[in-house]
Parts: structure tokens; sequence; C-alpha cells
């Protein structure tokens, strides 16, 4: 999948860092504007700097009809460099949840603990729930409450920053190495 997607995705300065954003952009079938334009935004933020390849699930151009949409969330994670969810206010944040769940269990399974050490979890301020308060319990997930999708930018910034920068200094394997691979199943 990761080919795949390297394949699929537009040309950036660090076009092997993958980051997959997820959050709720649908609702129904129709866009949910406010949340879709602020994702987009987030995804094109991160394409000039710190110039990875972020993308949603749409842009990855793999129909529904060759793989369901929990197994691409799963997919595109286990594919990429970090993974971000963004859970607004406004949206219908059940399948974000869900897809929260699902991803952390299985990256979780995953005998080496750095892989949850990729993960963001970046909420608005007025969303609040006992869930969003295990998530660095239960996992080693970082979250951030935004008020803003400026401040929201900024955190992802920082936080995929953070990640390059630990995968430059081999603090963090490389999520096209075979080490990073190794605890996966077959």
């Amino acid at each position: 999948m990761r080919e795949r997607l390297l394949n699929e995705l537009g040309g950036v300065a660090r076009q092997q860092f993958l980051v997959y954003l997820m959050g709720p952009y649908e609702d129904y079938g129709e866009p949910e504007k406010a949340a879709f334009d602020r994702l987009l935004r987030v995804r094109d933020a991160l394409r000039v700097e710190p110039g990875v390849n972020a993308f949603l699930a749409i842009d990855a151009n793999v129909p529904l009809d060759e793989m369901d949409a929990a197994t691409q969330s799963v997919e595109f994670a286990r594919a990429s460099n970090a993974v971000a969810f963004v859970a607004p206010r406004g949206g219908r944040n059940l399948g974000v949840g869900i897809e929260v769940g699902a991803i952390l269990e299985r990256i979780h399974e995953r005998a080496s603990t750095e892989a949850d050490e990729r993960v963001v979890f970046a909420h608005e301020k007025t969303v609040r729930s006992a869930m969003i308060d295990s998530l660095s319990q239960r996992w080693n997930v970082t979250v951030y409450s935004y008020g803003d999708t400026e401040e929201l930018i900024g955190q992802m910034r920082e936080f995929v920053s953070n990640v390059v920068s630990r995968e430059l200094t081999g603090e963090l394997s490389d999520p096209g190495s075979e080490e990073f691979h190794s605890n996966d199943d077959p």
C-alpha cells in the first residue's frame, strides 16, 4: 500500500513522508463543508511546511469496491509515517471514533511501541469525552485541543516536524524499512 500511495500522491519536498489525515467530512454522502474545508487546509498546509505528503482517504484514489473504508483506514495508517485524527465540534465524530479505536488497536498490536508515537489526535476545545482522555493513557498518542484552524495547523506542523526529525536521527525507524514492518502479519 505504501508504494501505491507514493505513486498516487503528488510531489512535495519530503515525498517519502506520508501523513494520513483523518476526520469527519461526509454526512450521509454529502461533504460537511466546514469540517471538510478544515481538513483540506491542514492537508495543504502540511504539504507546504514541513513539505510532507499529507493526504485524506479520498486523495488515495482507492475505490470502495476494491477495498472497504475500514480496511482502507487501517492500511493507509500502516503505510504512513504519521497519522492525524481531527475531531471538530460540529462534525459527526462517530466514524472518527470507530476508526481511531480500530487503527490504534492495530498499531498497538505491534511489539514496537514507536508506532503509536506517530499518532496525534486533535479535538476542538469544546469536544470532550472520557475516550479522548484515555487516548494518551491506553496508547502513547499525542492529544491536542485546538480553538481554530490556524492553531490546529500549527499543532499538526509541530507534531509532524517532530516525527520527521525523530526519523532523520534514527530515533524512529523508516516506515519503508523491513524493521518497521517486522511485526506485521504476513
